[in-house]
């Protein structure tokens, strides 16, 4: 009889591994049971072991209903609803917030819709007509170099500026035509404080009768005003760009020094915004609009840098990391 207490033991200590607690119980402690038969079978045993073997039953069954409970045990534990310790705080919930970026652009939106701007959008992956050609931008022509182009293919590209989504515009509709394009765009560069090869820009075009540069000079520095105070001057350089002529660049006065001269604006007490100037009459000619009729202007800007200087963030790339610690501050 011991000998058959000790394989069922055995037997018991292998199915722990393969068997559900459930089934153990039904194997061993049922009425047709393995220990259950020991009990059975106990009347048969000789007077004299009758103790012995009392014991080495009892010791097993004990074993096995142990087993069993705890595993029962562990279940009801699961299943119990956690307990709320009513004299904690309370949590404070997470509120989503726009991302900075998004901020500003939708100030540079409000900004321009004041003055009769519409909100233009266009394809990311563009063909090279539109992103260079109408632009007066020919595949030989130097200033293509300056664009670190993503090529797709060699006719398709990722778009570099948003101009594209002006070109499309002047396709599609007969001036006036007043609009910005702000989205994203993207530049073979190398990512550092002051450079990211995804970024986002808005540009803006207007084309009517007797648009002049006084009226875009007007306009920038409003926007200057709007964004950073009555306090801020705007300077026009000469520049060149192939899609306007004359062209120009236009500088802010420093928002961290006032103009007085400090390290970011390098002590000049300017700091660099973008271009802008007036439409050259050859992107006029690709998208058939009369330019001895109309003239307009057209400007960028990129909306990091304007996020940069409204925040006062020294590294671009602080935009993109998703840290929840820089994004609160927003």
């Amino acid at each position: 009889m011991l000998n058959k207490i000790n394989e069922i033991k055995l037997q018991f200590d292998a199915d722990v591994s393969s068997l559900s607690k459930e089934d153990i119980r039904l194997k061993y402690l049922s009425k047709k049971g393995l220990v259950t038969s020991l009990f059975a079978a106990f009347k048969d045993v000789p007077k004299e072991e009758k103790k012995a073997v009392g014991a080495a039953v009892n010791v097993l069954k004990s074993e096995i209903e142990t087993f069993v409970k705890a595993g029962r045990d562990d279940e009801e534990q699961k299943k119990a609803p956690a307990k709320i310790d009513l004299s904690l705080p309370g949590r404070k919930p997470n509120v989503a917030k726009l991302h900075p970026i998004t901020q500003v652009m939708e100030d540079i939106k409000t900004f321009f819709k004041r003055y009769g701007f519409e909100i233009a959008d266009g394809p990311e992956i563009e063909d090279d007509f539109h992103n260079f050609e109408a632009l007066n931008l020919p595949k030989d022509h130097p200033a293509r170099d300056m664009q670190d182009t993503l090529y797709i293919t060699e006719e398709t590209v990722l778009r570099t500026h948003t101009s594209n989504v002006q070109i499309r515009a002047m396709e599609e509709q007969k001036p006036p035509i007043r609009l910005i394009a702000p989205g994203r765009v993207f530049r073979r560069d190398t990512a550092d404080a002051t450079h990211s090869p995804f970024f986002h820009q808005c540009e803006g075009l207007v084309v009517d009768e007797t648009i002049s540069f006084g009226d875009l000079k007007g306009m920038i520095e409003k926007f200057a005003a709007y964004m950073f105070g009555e306090g801020v001057k705007v300077r026009f350089r000469t520049s060149y760009f192939p899609f306007t002529e004359p062209s120009f660049e236009y500088d802010f006065s420093c928002v961290f020094c006032k103009g007085s001269g400090c390290k970011v604006c390098k002590g000049i007490g300017w700091i660099e915004i973008s271009g802008a100037g007036m439409v050259d009459p050859n992107v006029f000619g690709f998208v058939n609009i009369d330019s001895e009729k109309y003239t307009g202007y057209a400007f960028g800007m990129g909306i990091e840098r304007i996020a940069m200087l409204k925040y006062k963030v020294n590294d671009i790339r602080l935009f993109y990391e998703n840290d929840q610690r820089f994004l609160n501050q927003f």
